[in-house]
């Protein structure tokens, strides 16, 4: 990949907040022109929730400045559809069984299996929809499962590991730099004691025994732990040691601190080296989350005829290290004015250049840190900025969108976008719908004074209409 950049233009660094060193570092790649990335995916036992989807956009947003840059990215998501269990405390239920359960089927590993891809094919299909690029690969954690017991019995032989009667544990104590990461790592294992076999409270799961279903494996029948998999597949991928780990902050004080120990009494090299992590969503002041019955999922948000695309640009008007609240008003707004800029552009003729003195400084905002609120400031400013072309801004706005991802790509006119504004009858709330009958109704009768009054019904709940040949059209208001 071409870096965008002419010899005459000042190239701003790339910087990045890097949770290991708890500072902005300049990003450099371990090797020439290539990034390698690992994102920590989903545990597939259920619908992923928009809480969730912030951290993938996110990690979509630091592949794309990273691309937008020169570099060529490979990228990895791992897909959890086994090992997960539903306690930091190595104990409860593996979420995958529990997901099965809920659902009525059997406990096998085909079952399982069939309830991952389910769950993991409507996760990809979210990523398309929230216009994220798919990664170079989707790794299952039940398709590596020889290269977790790999890892495990590299970790017993080097003497990081021991065995107890549930099954196999990482001894943190052998690990002098655990916890590098930092968050709270003391807080979240206070209460992890009540397991005898440990010998710290900190030690955790490497292989959970099951008599009863999993794989079999030198220390008994049973599943990788949840930690192992991600080492796993990771380095299988990207090697033994890449260069960016994502993820939520929510990881950072065990999963990933695990990681890091894990991977690095088993390799004696550096595991990754910068990673980054993007802070809650709450709702009401309170995380998103399926316990705390708040989770929000995106098909939800077409129910109720709000594109996830606009959910995109909500998530983009907060930096990716900040908490955000989420509330149905705020992100119908993103949509208002996501749709406002999506028909400038529309309206904007071809042929324009990309304006230097806005991509400079583009640049300089996405180099800092993924400075996304900045980056969507400045494509208001050249919006209204009278001084540059409307060719030259359509142009300019094109470019902003390899990084920002909102739309602008996604149609060559306005004909293109009018049909993407376009509300299917079946997505339309009865309420809504109800009132588009009603006037179709009073069209055949001619009665053109309670059409109008409809219209404007119609007007009042943000939709507009358009009768044509094939029957009315529904737009959601800019």
């Amino acid at each position: 990949m071409i870096p965008f950049f002419n010899t005459s233009l000042k190239r701003t660094p790339v910087v990045f907040f890097n949770t290991l060193t708890k500072k902005k570092e300049p990003f450099t790649p371990l090797s020439g022109q290539t990034v390698k990335m690992y994102t920590c995916g989903p545990t597939v036992y259920d619908y992923a929730h928009i809480g969730n989807f912030r951290s993938y956009v996110f990690a979509d947003v630091i592949k794309r400045i990273l691309e937008y840059r020169g570099y060529a990215v490979k990228h990895i998501i791992n897909i959890t559809d086994v090992g997960h269990l539903s306690s930091d405390a190595d104990e409860g239920e593996d979420k995958m069984s529990a997901g099965l359960r809920r659902e009525g089927k059997e406990p096998t590993l085909e079952n399982m299996k069939i309830l991952g891809e389910r769950y993991a094919n409507l996760f990809i299909e979210d990523l398309k929809e929230l216009n994220v690029e798919l990664p170079f690969s989707f790794p299952r954690a039940s398709d590596h499962v020889n290269e977790q017991i790999a890892y495990i019995r590299s970790l017993l032989e080097k003497g990081y590991a021991y065995q107890g009667e549930s099954g196999v544990y990482f001894d943190t104590q052998k690990f002098p730099r655990y916890g590098i990461l930092g968050g709270s790592a003391s807080a979240e294992h206070s209460r992890i004691g009540v397991n005898k076999e440990k010998h710290d409270s900190k030690d955790f799961i490497l292989w959970k025994k099951d008599a009863s279903l999993g794989w079999d494996a030198p220390w008994g029948k049973g599943f990788p732990g949840w930690h192992i998999e991600c080492t796993a597949m990771a380095t299988k991928y990207l090697g033994k040691t890449f260069d960016i780990h994502t993820g939520g902050v929510d990881h950072i004080p065990v999963h990933h601190n695990n990681e890091i120990a894990q991977a690095e009494s088993a390799t004696g090299r550096p595991f990754a080296r910068y990673w980054l992590h993007g802070e809650f969503i709450t709702i009401d002041g309170k995380r998103i989350g399926k316990s705390e019955g708040n989770a929000i999922r995106l098909y939800q948000l077409k129910e109720r005829n709000v594109s996830p695309l606009a959910y995109r640009y909500l998530l983009l008007g907060t930096h990716y290290r900040q908490s955000m609240n989420f509330t149905w008003e705020s992100l119908e707004a993103a949509e208002t004015t996501l749709y406002k800029a999506l028909r400038i552009f529309a309206d904007f003729p071809t042929g324009g250049t990309i304006n230097t003195a806005y991509r400079s400084r583009f640049d300089a905002a996405i180099n800092d840190d993924a400075n996304t609120p900045e980056a969507l400031a400045l494509l208001w400013e050249i919006i209204k900025d009278d001084s540059v072309s409307p060719k030259d801004k359509r142009a300019t706005m094109l470019d902003f969108d390899r990084v920002l991802g909102i739309g602008f790509g996604n149609f060559t006119d306005r004909d293109d976008l009018e049909k993407l504004l376009v509300v299917p009858p079946q997505n339309l709330s009865e309420e809504v719908a109800d009132i588009v009958k009603k006037r179709e109704r009073a069209r055949k009768k001619k009665d053109w004074i309670e059409a109008d009054r409809l219209r404007d019904e119609l007007k009042d709940k943000g939709f507009s209409i358009e009768d044509t040949e094939k029957g009315p059209e529904i737009r959601k208001n800019a």
